[in-house]
C-alpha cells in the first residue's frame, strides 16, 4: 500500500542553534527535542532526567480522590470485606494486580473478580455485583471501566455495596452514582494529566493512600513494572506523568523479583541480555497477557501476576502461553476471510469497514480489525454473534475519532464504549446494515480523503554520515518511545544497495550506501519484497527508516529499519 510521507514542520532555527549549543548537542538532534516541545535546557534536563519525586502530579488534584482513600481507610479501619474488580484486558488485569498486590500489605480481606468475557461482557456486570453481595463485601474498587455504569450503580447502591471507580474512558452525560468516581477524562476533573491508563488511575489512588497514611513510596514503586505493561499495551501517549512512570517500570521490569512476570518473561522467550523496552512489552508480554482473556479467562492472568510461587507461575504462564497460541491461530484465520469477504464485496472503494460473521472468535475480533486497517486503511468494526446479539471491535485510523462516528449511531445500538481510537459495541442482529449504511455515510462526511491513505511521519531528513555512536546513544535517550513520543523517523535520499538478498522470500536486506559519501550501514526491511527486484537493478532511492541495533553472535552494530522506499523515477 502507497503511503504518504509527511516532514513535521521545521522548527525555530535560531531556537534550535540556542539548544544545541546549551546542551553541546548537534543542530539535528536539538530539531527533534525542539520537535517535541522541548525548548530550553530546564525543560531538556527534565525530559532526559524523569524524576518520580519530582515529576508526579499531587494525586488529590483528581476529583473525588479525598472520599475515595477516606473510604478505602474506613473499610481497612473497619475490616471491611473488599473486592479488586477490572477488566479482562491487560489494564484491566495489570490494574487489579496492582492495587490487589499493595493493598495485600495493609488489608486481609481482599479478593479479586475479573468478569467473563462472554458470559458477562464489558465493565461492570451484574453478576459480579450480585456475587460480591453473597460474599459480604461492601467495598469495592473497579478499574478500568465503570464510568458508563450507571444504572448498575444504583444497584449496587441497593444491595449497600459503595464502589470506588478508577477509569480513564471517556463519561457519558451522566457521572456514575457510585461513592467516588476517579477519571481525570470528567469534565468537572481539573487533575492536569487526561491520558493515564486505567493502571495509572489506580496507581494514583495506591499515591494517595500513601501519602495520607505516611506510607513511604518506596513501598508502592517496585509495582511500576506491572504499571508500565498496562501504559505500554493500552496505547497511551507516553508523555508527562505517562513517560516518567514508563521509565521507572521498565527499570523496574528489567530488574523484577515479581514471580509471575518472570516466568512471563520466560515463555516469551526473552534471552537472557534483552533489556526489555516499550515495544518488546506491546509484542511480547501483552499478546500472551490479553490471549488469557481471548481465549478462556483472564482471572487467569492476575493469579499469574500476583503469583509468589515459582511452580504455580511457572504452571500458569505455560497455561497463558498456550492460549497465546491458539489465539495466533483465529486471528490468522479470521483475519483471511475478513480480507476475502472485503475484496469479495468490492468494499475497497467504501470509506469504512463492516463485516459481520455469526461464528468468529468473540476474543480475537479487535486484532482482526487492526489486521484489516493495516491492509485496507479504513475505520473498520469486525462483528460476531454473541448470546443472540451483534457484539465487535472498531477500531481507527490515525487523527480520525472513531468514539464521535459511533456515537453518532448511538440510536442503532443496545451499548458502545471506548474512545478515539478503540470501541466495543453491541446490536441487534437487525440493526447490522442500518448501522453499516449509517457509519459509513457519517465517516464519509468526516473524513478527509488523506486519512484514508496511511501516513509515515518523518522527524528529520539526515545523510547517513550524521549517523554515529554518539547521535544514537543521545537518541536512545528520548526512550521510552510510544505514542507522541515515538521512536525518531529519518529520511535519507540518493541511496543505492549493495549485496542485495531476500529473506525467507518477504523480507529485503541489503547494504546501503549515499552518493558522494563513505558512510554505509546494513538496512533491513520486513515483510517488503515487492522492492527487491528493483533494489536488486542497481536503482537508486530514498530511505524512510528508523535507526536500531542489530545484536549477531556477540556483535553489535547500528542498523537501519526501514519504514519505507521511493524509488527515483
Amino acid at each position: 500500500m502507497q503511503k504518504r510521507w509527511i516532514f513535521k514542520e521545521t522548527p525555530d532555527p535560531q531556537l534550535v542553534d540556542q539548544l544545541a549549543s546549551s546542551l553541546e548537542i548537534s543542530e539535528s538532534m536539538a530539531t527533534l527535542l525542539v520537535q517535541r516541545g522541548i525548548k530550553t535546557f530546564d525543560a531538556a534536563k527534565n525530559f532526559f532526567r524523569p524524576s518520580l519525586k519530582n515529576h508526579l502530579h499531587d494525586p488529590f488534584l483528581m476529583q473525588d480522590m479525598e472520599k475515595a482513600v477516606i473510604r478505602l481507610e474506613k473499610a481497612i479501619e473497619h475490616k471491611e470485606k473488599m473486592m479488586i474488580y477490572g477488566d479482562y484486558d491487560v489494564d484491566g488485569t495489570t490494574s487489579v494486580a496492582l492495587v490487589y498486590g499493595f493493598l495485600q500489605n495493609y488489608h486481609s480481606l481482599l479478593d479479586y473478580y475479573i468478569p467473563d468475557r462472554y458470559l458477562e461482557g464489558y465493565g461492570i456486570s451484574k453478576t459480579s455485583i450480585d456475587w460480591a453481595k453473597e460474599q459480604g463485601i461492601t467495598l469495592v474498587i473497579a478499574l478500568d471501566c465503570g464510568i458508563k455504569s450507571v444504572e448498575l450503580m444504583d444497584y449496587a447502591n441497593e444491595q449497600g455495596i459503595d464502589y470506588i471507580i478508577c477509569d480513564h474512558h471517556m463519561p457519558g452525560q451522566e457521572i456514575p452514582r457510585a461513592h467516588a468516581v476517579l477519571d481525570p477524562k470528567r469534565k468537572d476533573c481539573t487533575y492536569p494529566f487526561k491520558e493515564l491508563s486505567g493502571c495509572g488511575v489506580g496507581f494514583k489512588l495506591m499515591q494517595a493512600y500513601c501519602l495520607r497514611n505516611n506510607i513511604d513510596l518506596e513501598e508502592l514503586y517496585p509495582f511500576l513494572d506491572l504499571l508500565v505493561i498496562s501504559i505500554a499495551c493500552d496505547i497511551v501517549p507516553i508523555i508527562g506523568e505517562n513517560r516518567v512512570m514508563a521509565f521507572y517500570g521498565l527499570r523496574q521490569l528489567n530488574q523484577t523479583q515479581r514471580t509471575g512476570i518472570k516466568a512471563l518473561i520466560d515463555v516469551a522467550k526473552f534471552s537472557d541480555d534483552t533489556v526489555l523496552d516499550i515495544s518488546n512489552v506491546v509484542f511480547g508480554l501483552g499478546p500472551r497477557i490479553n490471549a488469557a482473556g481471548r481465549i478462556q479467562h483472564a482471572k487467569k492472568a492476575v493469579m499469574l501476576l500476583v503469583s509468589n510461587n515459582k511452580k504455580e507461575a511457572d504452571y500458569v504462564a505455560e497455561l497463558i502461553n498456550k492460549d497465546n497460541l491458539q489465539r495466533r491461530d483465529l486471528d490468522s484465520s479470521i483475519t483471511e476471510e475478513a480480507l476475502s469477504m472485503i475484496a469479495q464485496n468490492r468494499l475497497e472503494k467504501s470509506k469504512t469497514t463492516v463485516l459481520f460473521k455469526e461464528n468468529w472468535h468473540k476474543g480475537v475480533i479487535g486484532i482482526v480489525a487492526s489486521r484489516c486497517i493495516e491492509s485496507y486503511h479504513r475505520p473498520t468494526v469486525i462483528l460476531t454473534q454473541h448470546n443472540g446479539k451483534a457484539t465487535g471491535s472498531a477500531r481507527s485510523v490515525p487523527g480520525f475519532d472513531l468514539y464521535e462516528a459511533i456515537d453518532a449511531c448511538a440510536d442503532l445500538l443496545e451499548q458502545f464504549g471506548g474512545h478515539t481510537h478503540a470501541a466495543g459495541l453491541t446490536l441487534t442482529l437487525d440493526k447490522i446494515e442500518p448501522f453499516r449504511q449509517k457509519f459509513e455515510n457519517i465517516v464519509a462526511k468526516q473524513i478527509d480523503e488523506e486519512q484514508l491513505t496511511p501516513l509515515i511521519e518523518i522527524d528529520a531528513k539526515i545523510d547517513l554520515k550524521d549517523i554515529t555512536g554518539k547521535f544514537y546513544r543521545i537518541l536512545q535517550q528520548f526512550a521510552p518511545f510510544g505514542p507522541a513520543n515515538m521512536r525518531p523517523v529519518f529520511v535519507s535520499e540518493h541511496l543505492y544497495a549493495d549485496y542485495p538478498k531476500l529473506l525467507k522470500e518477504k523480507h529485503v536486506k541489503f547494504r546501503t550506501r549515499q552518493e558522494g559519501s563513505d558512510a554505509f550501514f546494513d538496512a533491513i526491511g520486513f515483510g517488503m519484497p515487492e522492492h527487491y527486484e528493483r533494489i536488486a537493478s542497481g536503482e537508486r532511492f530514498a530511505l524512510c527508516y528508523n535507526i536500531d541495533e542489530n545484536r549477531y553472535r556477540g556483535q553489535t552494530s547500528l542498523q537501519l529499519k526501514i519504514k519505507d522506499i521511493k524509488f527515483y523515477e
